[in-house]
């Protein structure tokens, strides 16, 4: 029984251990500028959208524009936008200073790019 609950503790301090580690994504951390394009003339193509990232964890830079998501370790990105109704949701890759992957939304879809700031 005393070996038993050694190794429980033992796992119990690993496991906080690991909430308490950054994680390896943090490597992507700070504040992006998102370039986004679309080759349909009907959808917005051009506009910026600025986003910062936290322990990989994606979020707002500004109040327009609801931003959420996750960068993994290798530097997949997924994320999603929301301005009012309006919504899409993008995916790609980040490296250490820019990024680039495509995004769909109800009736448009194109690319973005992004810029560390």
């Amino acid at each position: 029984m005393g070996k038993h609950r050694k190794s429980a503790a033992t796992a119990s301090l690993l496991a906080m251990l690991a909430f308490a580690t950054p994680s390896a994504a943090a490597k992507f951390d700070g504040d992006w500028n998102v370039q986004i394009s679309s080759s349909s003339a009907a959808c917005i193509s051009g506009a910026s959208v600025s986003i910062g990232i936290s322990n990989g964890q994606v979020a707002s830079n500004t109040a327009a524009v609801t931003a959420s998501g996750r960068v993994a370790e290798a530097g997949a990105i997924r994320v999603t936008l929301a301005s009012g109704m309006k919504r899409a949701v993008g995916s790609g890759v980040l490296t250490g200073t820019s990024g680039s992957g495509t995004w769909r939304a109800a009736l448009c879809s194109g690319t973005w790019t992004a810029q560390r700031v």
